[in-house]
């Protein structure tokens, strides 16, 4: 409404002839430049309230998929929540299950004691029923020959072999190295026969304590099977021998060894070097 009273008045003036021509002139032009930036005003207040309504809309846009994205963590927590419960439920179960169910409770107390006397030299797991002797403790380096201490735990469990519960069992012998290379002039040609002669030494003190031999099968599996990562000079945890008691007739555990070779393995072969020191 504001324009057309702007025009009547500059040309009311114009026809009473009350205003002069140059004065008309100037109010007719700065009528137009006040029209101008009206409507430069205006369009800016229309780009503004439609900028207002994109903005708008983006936030309800937002705000929504906030909303979803709320409800959909929710459900997930409670899934997560969920299969955490169930992960813990089964592995208690699974601890209270017994794997080793052939061992009876009186046998495998006697174990638990022996391992309990050597501590370091002997472990013993009541789950699998294996016995393991740290090599590190049981052989001086390079050697085969029996420690004192080994000697004398291998005694006590020669008597617990050999009594009782004991006897209904096979023993399977097995011996392991880490992967460090034998050193030259070692008269062993590998760590598989290392490992297998140390396997024989704990076999033959058994024997010579009262179990007897056709109960007992050795083997050696050198580096072939750790249980650790090699370090540059090896690793204690795989230089071990590991007893495993089989109830007579059944099958020996697929872990242990039965013969004194090498399986396929893309590791290659132990070869003498100079500057190794003796396993």
């Amino acid at each position: 409404m504001r324009r057309p009273l702007l025009l009547v008045a500059p040309l009311a003036l114009s026809a009473a002839g009350c205003v002069p021509q140059e004065k008309y002139d100037d109010l007719l032009t700065a009528y137009r430049a006040k029209e101008q930036q009206a409507m430069a005003s205006q369009r800016e207040a229309d780009r503004l309230r439609a900028n207002e309504e994109a903005v708008s809309r983006q936030m309800q846009e937002y705000a929504r998929k906030l909303a979803e994205a709320e409800d959909q963590l929710g459900d997930q927590s409670g899934e997560i929540s969920k299969l955490r419960q169930e992960y813990q439920d089964f592995a208690e179960r699974v601890s209270k299950l017994d794997f080793n169910e052939q061992i009876s409770s009186e046998l495998n107390q006697r174990l638990v004691d022996l391992s309990l006397r050597y501590p370091g030299l002997l472990t013993y797991d009541e789950k699998t029923g294996l016995i393991q002797f740290a090599s590190d403790l049981t052989f001086a380096m390079g050697s085969v020959d029996l420690s004192a201490d080994a000697r004398t735990a291998i005694t006590a469990l020669a008597g617990i072999l050999d009594g009782g519960d004991g006897v209904g069992f096979e023993i399977r012998v097995v011996g392991h190295t880490d992967n460090v290379p034998l050193r030259a002039g070692s008269i062993y040609k590998s760590n598989v026969q290392l490992s297998a002669q140390r396997a024989i030494s704990v076999r033959d003190a058994l024997v010579r304590d009262g179990v007897a031999p056709d109960r007992i099968m050795v083997g050696g599996y050198g580096e072939y099977r750790p249980v650790a990562a090699n370090g540059p000079r090896g690793s204690a945890a795989n230089r071990r021998v590991e007893i495993f008691l089989v109830a007579t007739g059944e099958s020996a555990p697929p872990s242990e060894g039965t013969e004194a070779q090498a399986p396929a393995a893309s590791t290659p072969p132990s070869r003498p070097i100079d500057d190794e020191p003796l396993k």
